[in-house]
């Protein structure tokens, strides 16, 4: 489903990426490991599109995504492809719902459609409860939750997510890590997971391993 060919990245006089190519399939919860700076968040983010590689070549269902119109390439990545970050990056001044369905104002999807689907995932992640509390009001793995139901409100083809439970005790971090096979099973979704657990890494159904810039064990 994404194909990364032959990726380099740089920054300044520092080669980041060095001929990185992989593939992830459809369905697949796959993770990337390794030490600090071995270019495991460039490459997400490449693969996200939120970064341009210098060379080599993303594809999305054999399809490269238009880097050159930005308009375009937003669009695309607002339609396909979820992103969870370490750091939540709930707005305070939105409720869960409200959070949640962002994403999908921003795709012009009809208010009340994009509220329903909102409070179907807000009940997928156990917090239909929650729906009207701030950030401010709920606990950090239910703040997680949340960004993982405004990363699938969309039904992207897959979520990113770079060091998810990283900012979580050990209790909600296995609840969050269990969340994403729960989703993979129930809405065959696919996840790309940057991560230093150890434990979620040996969860996953493939582990990209990385070091100075290149995949060591596929």
């Amino acid at each position: 489903m994404i194909e990364s060919l032959d990726i380099n990245k740089s920054y300044g006089h520092l080669h980041v990426l060095k001929g990185v190519s992989c593939r992830i399939n459809q369905g697949e919860v796959v993770s990337i490991v390794g030490p600090s700076g071995a270019g495991k968040s460039t490459l997400l983010h490449i693969m996200g599109t939120l970064d341009q590689p210098d060379s080599g070549q993303i594809l999305f269902n054999g399809q490269s995504p238009r880097f050159d119109k930005p308009r375009q390439l937003a669009a695309f990545r607002n339609k396909s492809i979820g992103f969870v970050f370490q750091f939540h990056h709930l707005l305070p001044e939105f409720t869960a719902l409200e959070n949640i369905c962002i994403p999908a104002f921003i795709a012009k999807t009809d208010k009340a459609q994009a509220e329903k689907k909102a409070g179907e995932l807000l009940k997928i992640m156990g917090l239909a409860q929650r729906s009207g509390h701030y950030p401010g009001q709920l606990s950090g793995g239910e703040q997680q939750r949340v960004a993982v139901a405004r990363a699938l409100i969309n039904q992207p083809s897959v979520v990113l997510a770079d060091e998810p439970s990283g900012n979580l005790d050990s209790q909600s971090a296995e609840e969050l890590h269990k969340l994403f096979f729960s989703l993979r099973n129930e809405l065959g979704q696919t996840f790309v997971i940057v991560t230093h657990n150890t434990e979620l890494a040996e969860m996953t159904d493939r582990t990209l391993h990385m070091n100075d810039g290149k995949i060591t064990e596929a």
